[in-house]
């Protein structure tokens, strides 16, 4: 099996992992990625309404919403039923 994560996996990484608000930085070096990669992934969640940007004076983070909440709950479940495992984060 390829070791490359699908953009899925990537969205499911980012969503879980704001479950508590996160910033712009913190993520896209959690999540492994690049920065114009990881700008292209929050604009696309945000953009759906899965993430939100909150400004608390000069700092700026993202947090998952409840809409969030059922694009993980579906992708973990099909995860698990190709892979007999549940996705997780890589250390």
């Amino acid at each position: 099996m390829n070791s490359r994560r699908t953009p899925y996996e990537i969205y499911w990484e980012i969503l879980v992992y704001c479950k508590s608000p996160r910033s712009f930085t913190t993520i896209i070096n959690r999540c492994d990625l690049n920065s114009k990669t990881g700008q292209e992934y929050i604009e696309f969640l945000s953009s759906k309404g899965y993430l939100s940007l909150t400004k608390d004076g000069g700092k700026s983070t993202y947090v998952a919403t409840e809409r969030a909440h059922e694009y993980v709950v579906l992708f973990t479940e099909i995860y698990q039923k190709l892979f007999d495992t549940i996705p997780g984060f890589r250390l």
